[in-house]
């Protein structure tokens, strides 16, 4: 009986010990995943930055139509995605959502300019799914002219930079 006492006592002794042990490892591990998908999310984000740039279509006045001449633009930037895609997987990375964001100048209407940067967001998408994006990888942002990229635009050069979608992954 003495020992079945005493082999209950070890075991219960040595349970909490062995999570304890496992506990600061598990923490080490999770913060150099964490690292890991930060650093690739930067990497991959600083990618499709410049990719977007590169690759601007224009719309149509006023619309969300694209200006013809895109088709070129629009395949290289399916291919930077996908190529983020594989960037992602190879990191371990299960859970992202690619995000595509509409931006105007600041002429015109605030709230007219959200639903046009919106709309044209979604052209995009759509545009990309088209060409082999999964829709549910992919959604559509508009922010009007709330984040411009030159302050103030004052000029059309200065607005034709903030008339823009960029690519972004959310991790």
């Amino acid at each position: 009986m003495k020992l079945k006492a005493f082999c209950i006592a070890v075991s219960l002794l040595a349970v909490p010990g062995v999570a304890a042990a496992q506990s600061p490892f598990d923490s080490l591990k999770k913060a150099a995943g964490d690292a890991s998908k930060s650093t690739v999310e930067k990497r991959v984000n600083t990618k499709l930055t410049d990719e977007g740039r590169k690759n601007q279509c224009s719309f149509k006045t006023g619309t969300a139509e694209l200006a013809p001449g895109c088709d070129a633009k629009l395949k290289k930037l399916t291919n930077a995605l996908v190529d983020a895609k594989k960037q992602l997987v190879a990191a371990g990375v299960k859970s992202y959502k690619f995000e595509v964001s509409g931006h105007t100048d600041s002429t015109g209407d605030a709230a007219k300019n959200k639903s046009l940067s919106e709309q044209r967001a979604e052209t995009i998408v759509k545009e990309l799914v088209a060409r082999g994006i999964p829709r549910g990888e992919i959604t559509a942002v508009g922010y009007g002219s709330e984040r411009p990229l030159v302050k103030p635009d004052n000029t059309e050069a200065k607005r034709a930079q903030n008339r823009r979608y960029e690519l972004q992954v959310r991790l």
